[in-house]
C-alpha cells in the first residue's frame, strides 16, 4: 500500500522542516512548498491527500490557496496552520472550507491527531463514493436484467397471442392472413400520426385481436354462406363484447381489450355495441377502422376479386367523418399506394407481433 501524500505549505522553512520530518515520521509522503503559487502549481501536478498550509504568505496565502484547491479536488481536506492572533482567520477558513485548524506554536501530537483524523475522514469520503458507484453500477446491471426478462415475458405473451391468431384463422378460413395484414397496416398509420411508442404494442395487439371474439360464435353463423339472419347478425354482433370480456381480465391486454371492444364503432356514433362517437372511441379503434377496411377491399373474398387500392381509396375517403376518423383518413391517403400493397403482400408467415412493431 502506497503511503498517503501530504503538500506542506508554509513561508518559514524551519516549519517546513519540522512538520515534514514529524510527518514522514509517521510513514506519510510530504512535499514542501513555499507559498500558496507553488503549492498550487505542485498540486496540479501531482496527486495529495492532505494539505497542511499556513494562511499569512507571500504571492498567494493560504485562503487564496484554499479556494483555488477546492474548485481543483473537492475532496482533498486542507488543514489550516494559523498563529494565535489569525484564530478569526481560520474561523473564515473553515467556513470556506477547510477541514482543521492548528495553532502555532503546535504539538506534535496535535499535529498527528488532526492529520490522522482529516486523512480518515478523505477515506470515508472515498470509500462512500466507490459504494455509490458499484450500488449505481449494480442497480443498472439489475435493471438490464429486469429489462431483458421483461422483454422475454412479453415475448411470450405475444407468441400466446400469434397462436390465438392461428386458432382463429383456422376457424374463419375465408379472413386467413388477415389479422397479421390488418396489423400491420394499423401501425403504419399510428406511426405516421406520431402516437406515443409506449401505445404502438396495445395497439398493434389490439387490432392483431380485433376478431377474437368469433371463437364464441357458432360455426353455423360464422361459416354460412349466405346473408345472415337479423336474429344471426344480433349473434354476430356480440364477437365484440365477447373479445373484450376475455382480454380485459389480463392485466397486459386491457388496453388491448378497449380496441377490440370498440372495433365496429363508427365515427358519427352509428356503430355497436356502445355507439360511440368522435373521440369517444379509442384512437387505436380508429386508426383500425381504416386499416380494416383497406385490408377488406383489397383482399380476395371467396364471393369477389380483391378490388384495386383506388376502390379502397376512394370508398374509405367517401366515408370519412362518418364511418373513419377525417384525421385519420388524411394520414391513410397521404402514403402512396406502395406502402400499402408491400405490406398486403409482405406481410404473413412467419409472424411476430414485435415484428410489425418496427413496420
Amino acid at each position: 500500500m502506497e503511503p498517503e501524500k501530504i503538500l506542506v505549505v508554509d513561508d518559514e522553512e524551519a516549519i517546513r522542516e519540522v512538520v515534514s520530518t514529524l510527518l514522514s515520521a509517521q510513514g506519510y509522503q510530504c512535499t514542501t512548498s513555499s507559498n500558496g503559487r507553488l503549492a498550487l502549481e505542485a498540486f496540479r501536478k501531482g496527486s495529495y491527500d492532505l494539505v497542511l498550509s499556513d494562511i499569512v504568505m507571500p504571492e498567494m496565502d493560504g485562503l487564496k490557496l484554499l479556494g483555488e484547491l477546492r474548485l481543483e479536488d473537492p475532496d482533498v481536506p486542507v488543514i489550516m496552520v494559523t498563529a494565535m492572533h489569525d484564530i478569526a482567520i481560520a474561523l473564515e477558513a473553515i467556513r470556506a472550507g477547510a477541514y482543521d485548524y492548528i495553532l502555532k506554536p503546535f504539538e506534535k501530537d496535535q499535529l498527528h491527531l488532526s492529520v490522522r483524523r482529516a486523512l480518515e475522514h478523505r477515506a470515508l469520503i472515498l470509500e462512500n463514493r466507490t459504494y455509490q458507484s458499484d450500488l449505481e453500477h449494480l442497480v443498472a446491471e439489475r435493471t438490464q436484467q429486469l429489462s431483458v426478462a421483461l422483454q422475454e415475458l412479453e415475448q411470450s405473451y405475444d407468441y400466446t397471442l400469434e397462436a390465438l391468431g392461428g386458432a382463429l384463422d383456422a376457424k374463419d378460413a375465408e379472413t386467413e392472413g388477415h389479422c397479421q395484414r390488418v396489423t400491420a397496416f394499423t401501425i403504419t398509420i399510428a406511426k405516421s400520426m406520431n402516437v406515443d411508442k409506449s401505445m404502438l404494442r396495445h395497439i398493434a395487439r389490439g387490432a392483431f385481436l380485433h376478431d377474437i371474439g368469433k371463437m364464441g360464435i357458432p360455426d353455423s353463423i360464422l361459416r354460412k354462406p349466405g346473408p345472415l339472419t337479423t336474429e344471426e347478425r344480433e349473434i354476430m354482433r356480440r364477437h365484440c363484447e365477447i373479445g373484450y370480456s376475455v382480454l380485459e381480465r389480463i392485466p397486459f391486454l386491457k388496453e388491448a381489450a378497449e380496441i377490440v371492444l370498440s372495433h365496429q364503432e363508427c365515427y358519427d356514433g352509428s356503430g355497436y355495441p356502445r355507439g360511440l362517437k368522435g373521440e369517444q372511441i379509442p384512437l387505436g379503434a380508429r386508426i383500425f377502422a381504416v386499416a380494416d377496411t383497406l385490408d377488406a377491399m383489397i383482399s380476395d373474398r371467396p364471393y369477389r376479386k380483391a378490388l384495386p387500392i383506388s376502390a379502397a381509396r376512394e370508398e374509405i375517403k367517401r366515408f370519412s367523418g362518418r364511418q373513419f376518423d377525417p384525421r385519420v383518413v388524411e394520414i391513410f391517403l397521404s402514403q402512396p399506394d406502395r406502402v400499402w400493397l408491400a405490406l398486403h403482400q409482405n406481410t404473413g408467415d412467419p409472424f411476430h407481433l414485435t415484428a410489425l412493431e418496427k413496420v
